[in-house]
């Protein structure tokens, strides 16, 4: 039964669900956001959630200046391209590259997006710009310099339960004909770690193989032609429990069954397993919290000068640094993991005593 006002997409699953039993998390999640980004500009006060680069210029140009120094300590390759990932209004790439542009980069640009609706706006706001479906698509024989934004949080996340017969797939099924989280009959103890595998009754594990293969694909491009990559998303940088599953909808947390692909559905970035997926593929891999990177490039110091240009808004200029870089705002929950090439340099911003490298 399709209950009053819901969306095209709830009522299609519901009938699946009824034809065909229980889907996966991942297929829930995935086909919601499909359907979501295709469909609408979600970002600003009259979408559902709100960026860092929207909410500043200045966490663009402390990413375009994070870029353009490992690429002028690398002998400034004269061919390197700029690739985002999943780049909203064009906002990021505006302002990293008037950064990067500072400091004689000018690479051609190549944007990772599978909207219309936002290739159109991103497209106007890039003249130039190259749109790719897939990282498949890019240039393989020039260095690469990388950002993704709140890219990753949006990838399907596969989930495992442990139930009194062992550990299952967790599926999205009906029970009184309202979405609910289900055991999927099939017994996945083989898949768990073995350390795992003696969990409590209802534990949860969470993992996001699309997320696992962009990184590895990535971390291969890199070995070859050069370059470096710089994620920034919420999430956690040591292995944990529990599902990270969430929606957003109008600026306002919602319940995860409320509006498939009418939403935002979004899962912690497991960043501990990237940074392994990351080294194992022979790149340096370094982590490190939003807030202490940001700290470390200088947005002090030019929150301060974009403040003493335009007094009357210096307010206004405290509360967005304030926003990007406090613990109890942005600063601690989200979190930054920097990839270059072996022969590369390392990324300015990283404590060494959290960086990482490749083995030998």
């Amino acid at each position: 039964m399709t209950e009053p006002g819901e969306p095209a997409l709830g009522a299609v699953f519901r009938r699946l669900i009824a034809q065909h039993g229980p889907m996966p998390v991942a297929r829930y999640m995935g086909e919601s956001n499909a359907r979501y980004y295709t469909s609408r500009d979600p970002l600003g006060a009259a979408g559902d959630f709100t960026t860092a680069p929207e909410i500043s210029q200045m966490f663009g140009e402390m990413a375009g200046l994070w870029l353009a120094d490992i690429w002028a300590r690398a002998g400034r390759p004269a061919d390197a391209i700029y690739v985002e990932l999943g780049p909203g209004r064009g906002t990021l790439a505006k302002d990293a590259l008037r950064a990067m542009a500072s400091q004689g980069l000018h690479p051609d640009v190549h944007l990772v997006e599978g909207s219309e609706a936002l290739r159109a706006v991103q497209g106007t706001a890039l003249a130039g710009a190259q749109f790719h479906d897939s990282l498949d698509s890019l240039p393989d024989d020039r260095p690469i310099l990388l950002l993704a934004n709140e890219f990753l949080d949006a990838l399907p996340v596969r989930q495992l339960v442990m139930t009194t017969k062992g550990w299952r797939e967790r599926m999205v099924g009906l029970e009184e004909d309202r979405f609910a989280f289900v055991a999927g009959p099939s017994p996945m103890d083989e898949v768990v770690p073995e350390a795992q595998r003696a969990a409590a009754a209802g534990t949860v594990i969470e993992t996001c193989p699309a997320a696992a293969a962009l990184v590895q694909s990535l971390a291969q491009r890199l070995d070859v032609q050069g370059g470096a990559a710089l994620f920034i998303d919420y999430g956690h940088v040591a292995p944990r429990h529990g599902s990270t599953l969430q929606a957003v909808q109008a600026h306002q947390k919602v319940d995860v069954f409320a509006a498939p692909g009418e939403m935002d559905l979004t899962a912690h970035v497991d960043f501990a397993t990237l940074d392994t997926i990351a080294r194992r593929e022979g790149v340096a891999s370094s982590l490190t919290t939003q807030g202490a990177w940001l700290a470390a490039m200088g947005i002090g110091l030019r929150a301060q000068g974009l403040a003493s240009a335009a007094p009357e808004r210096s307010q206004e200029i405290k509360a967005a640094h304030d926003r990007l870089v406090q613990p109890q705002a942005m600063g601690e929950l989200f979190k930054c993991m920097a990839l270059s090439a072996r022969d590369w340099p390392r990324g300015a911003g990283f404590p060494e005593g959290q960086r990482r490298t490749p083995p030998s």
